[in-house]
């Protein structure tokens, strides 16, 4: 549902329709134009975006893509389905045309019908597309190439032209002997020729000489100075002509109609490869103006969702292109806790720029056009889209501006969901400042309970303060400049925005004693209030955080019990294993030695004390005593490696613990754990602290290390030649934008620590604006370093607060 009835003149929609049916090749794309609507079907919006996406491939990538002679022929065919009446030629010329270009066109898409199609989406349009080729060939029997009916058309139009060919050489003979006389006489002009009038053909002559010449006056020009005479010998031939031209016509006709009742049952099917035209046409000019605009089809799921990154409105886009200027993106979402954004700032800070750019891209999208932003972005659906914007006021119906607001509210609260999308510009203006703020914020109450979407705009407190203690609902602010004292057109989530009312009260020139008079009656706390909420935000978002990375403590201490479970369990089992084969072993061993001892007892007794032979089996035995005493020596050295062997495996294998001395694969400097968290640790290298994964850890021994700094000592070069050429290699400035949170304050550390080493006073950060989270954690690890004296936002003409500049003691 869309509300209100103009919802499209304010958002500015009119215009986009506007854009896109002037990319269309015929009125046959305008209508479908101008029959483009809203549609919350997840289906249909993806059917439509896919078509409008292989288009812009084409258009791209095709150049034999056929894209002429687009011809609305459908009101002369509606004409001919009553028995009797009959097509013109030029439309029949047309018809001939558009048809070939329909076949054409099918046969693009079908060209690798055999094999995986190209464009699937754009062929499954000519699943009802009827191609009938002797139509064309039947036109092809009637008319030329120039579109002009064939002389051979029927026999008697053959037999009747060739007559009217006689007939004009006769008369074209009589009037050029007749004209030769004439002039010889001095009656006409040498250069004067037979001109046509009513159809006949007359020779021109001055008033005073047209009794010389004896015919038929005809006509005279304006200034009375010619007249036109037939001459008498040529009359009856010129009737004649004029009888054989009346013979063409009625022959014409009956060609045409002899051709509309051949083409009369065919109709239907025609009507439908002309509306296949038409939605060629119409998907052809939505995919010109995407690709006009920047646009992209956006990644779309089937929720109520908007994150969108880099989105710009597309008029706006077009309008500072022309003036060589770049717009501002925009990054904005609503999803979750936070589904509805309170937008406040100072005026004309983009407030109303940002709601109609939400609302205009949202419904552009769900009316199947591209939308222009960043491909990491997401687009939702929603059933509904409300807006209240602008001002309704109506003498006719007894409504002032206000009154106008609250009939809208009054919808809104009856018809919004949790599927609805609210877009309301001034939340709560229009009367008396605090009676419309308390109305406001009961309104927004019920529209949080309700589950709804929505982007306000404000410059009520109270709005500002229940966005920040209610969830599903979030502060947002227009940025300013208060240096030079002008809009910066960004929004920024998650911090209430100051109407700056004092400082462009100051800058416009207000006498400084009103401002100050004013500022005495609200008093200090008023004008500060701006403050006191960031501030209450900023701690609002510190307690979260920690709130989160304690939910994250608690995940990862039962992923290091369980880790340890399975590992003992893994040790108890292989420690079981080794037993019961070394019990195997021994009592194989125990079974062997008996059966030696007895076979060795009874050679002696066979051999009755012979002496030769006793000494034998004793050596022999001997010899037996000796191989089991090794072998009893070596297993339980094999075995006390293969425990240890396993043991050193599921060590490694087992989670790092904190206090761990551990070092990154392949570097030589040690460090200390201080914090485990899931599949990171976090460890400290000397001062300097970072967030590593622990699959690039290895664990340490303090006399490795040790032993590994004395043989480094040996063979390390000058400790001022390496400072030196690191010196010389260093940048003062680093870019972190793009990064992840903890790969950023790691490329921050060893920054900053590489500064201090090499003795540089001044580095900057660039960090971006955004939300705002990477510029805070960036400033929360400066403040723990010693080295640093001092960091601050750099000036605004060179970044303002998206770079901080770092000054070391």
């Amino acid at each position: 549902m869309i509300y209100p009835n103009n919802f499209e003149h304010k958002i500015e929609f009119n215009r986009i329709r506007e854009l896109v049916s002037g990319s269309c090749l015929s009125t046959l794309g305008k209508e479908k134009v101008d029959e483009m609507r809203f549609s919350a079907s997840f289906d249909d919006i993806q059917l439509q975006l896919n078509r409008v996406d292989e288009f812009v491939r084409i258009l791209q990538d095709e150049d034999l893509f056929p894209s002429d002679h687009f011809y609305d022929v459908r009101p002369m065919l509606a004409r001919i389905r009553v028995v009797g009446t009959w097509i013109d030629v030029s439309t029949m010329f047309q018809l001939k045309r558009s048809l070939q270009t329909i076949n054409s066109i099918v046969s693009f898409l079908k060209k690798d019908d055999d094999s995986k199609p190209i464009y699937p989406y754009l062929l499954s349009l000519t699943n009802n597309v009827v191609l009938y080729p002797e139509v064309t060939k039947r036109i092809d029997t009637i008319i030329d190439a120039n579109g002009e009916i064939k002389n051979n058309a029927s026999p008697t139009l053959a037999d009747i032209r060739r007559q009217l060919a006689s007939a004009y050489n006769s008369i074209s003979r009589s009037m050029n002997t007749i004209l030769r006389k004439a002039q010889a006489d001095g009656y006409v002009d040498k250069d004067v020729s037979p001109s046509m009038r009513d159809g006949r053909l007359v020779i021109p002559v001055e008033p005073a000489y047209k009794r010389r010449i004896r015919g038929i006056v005809h006509d005279e020009s304006a200034s009375g100075k010619t007249v036109f005479i037939e001459p008498a010998e040529v009359v009856e031939a010129n009737n004649r002509v004029r009888e054989l031209e009346g013979d063409e016509r009625r022959e014409i006709i009956k060609i045409l109609t002899a051709f509309s009742d051949y083409l009369r049952p065919f109709l239907p099917d025609l009507l439908k490869s002309y509306e296949f035209l038409a939605q060629i046409d119409f998907i052809r000019a939505k995919a010109k103006f995407g690709l006009s605009i920047n646009a992209i089809k956006p990644s779309i799921e089937n929720i109520q969702r908007i994150d969108w990154v880099h989105a710009y409105h597309p008029l706006l886009y077009l309008t500072l292109t022309r003036q060589n200027r770049k717009v501002v993106p925009l990054d904005i979402t609503l999803e979750g806790e936070n589904r509805i954004l309170i937008i406040s700032g100072p005026n004309a800070g983009g407030k109303s720029v940002c709601l109609k750019t939400v609302g205009l891209l949202q419904y552009m999208v769900q009316c199947g056009l591209m939308i222009p932003l960043k491909e990491n972005s997401n687009v939702g659906v929603f059933d509904d889209i409300f807006i209240d914007i602008g001002d309704e006021q109506s003498i006719e119906n007894d409504l002032s501006t206000y009154s106008s607001h609250l009939i809208n509210m009054k919808f809104f609260v009856k018809n919004c969901n949790n599927k609805s999308l609210l877009l309301i510009d001034e939340f709560g203006s229009g009367t008396e400042p605090e009676i419309g703020a308390a109305i406001a914020e009961a309104l927004l109450e019920r529209y949080n309970d309700q589950g709804s979407y929505g982007v306000i705009t404000t410059h009520y407190q109270n709005l500002k303060h229940f966005a920040n203690e209610n969830e599903g609902v979030i502060n947002g602010a227009m940025l300013y400049d208060r240096h030079l004292m002008q809009p910066l057109f960004t929004l920024s989530i998650g911090n209430p925005g100051s109407s700056f009312a004092v400082e462009i009260a100051r800058k416009i020139g207000l006498p400084e004693e009103v401002i100050a008079h004013a500022s005495e009656k609200v008093g200090g706390d008023y004008i500060n209030m701006d403050k006191y909420l960031q501030d209450i935000s900023r701690d609002k978002r510190y307690w979260s955080r920690k709130r989160d990375e304690i939910r994250r403590e608690r995940k990862r201490l039962g992923e290091i019990t369980s880790a340890y479970e399975a590992n003992l369990e893994e040790v108890n089992k292989q420690k079981r294993e080794i037993l019961s084969k070394a019990k195997e072993e021994a009592e194989q061993l125990l079974a062997n030695s008996n059966a030696r001892i007895e076979n060795t007892i009874r050679e002696i007794r066979e051999s009755q004390a012979d002496k030769e032979r006793t000494m034998q089996a004793r050596e022999s035995l001997s010899e037996f005593k000796t191989k089991v005493a090794q072998k009893e020596e070596r297993e339980p050295k094999q075995t006390k490696r293969r425990v240890k062997k396993r043991a050193q495996s599921a060590l490694k294998k087992s989670t790092l613990e904190v206090g761990d001395t551990v070092r990154m694969t392949g570097q030589r400097s040690a460090g200390e754990i201080l914090e485990v968290n899931g599949k990171k640790a976090t460890v400290a290298f000397g001062a300097i602290k970072t967030t590593i994964d622990i699959a690039k850890l290895e664990r340490v021994s303090k006399n490795q290390i040790k032993k590994e700094d004395t043989n480094r000592g040996l063979n390390s070069q000058s400790s001022s030649d390496i400072m030196y050429r690191k010196k010389l290699d260093f940048k003062p400035e680093i870019d972190l934008r793009g990064m992840r949170v903890d790969e950023a304050l790691q490329a921050v550390m060893y920054f900053i620590d590489d500064a201090i080493q090499v003795g540089i006073g001044r580095v900057r950060i660039l960090h971006g604006t955004g939300t705002g989270v990477l510029r805070q954690v960036v400033r929360e690890y400066l403040h723990t370093v010693n080295g640093v004296s001092n960091y601050r936002d750099e000036h605004v003409q060179f970044g303002g607060s998206g770079i901080t500049v770092v000054e070391f003691d």
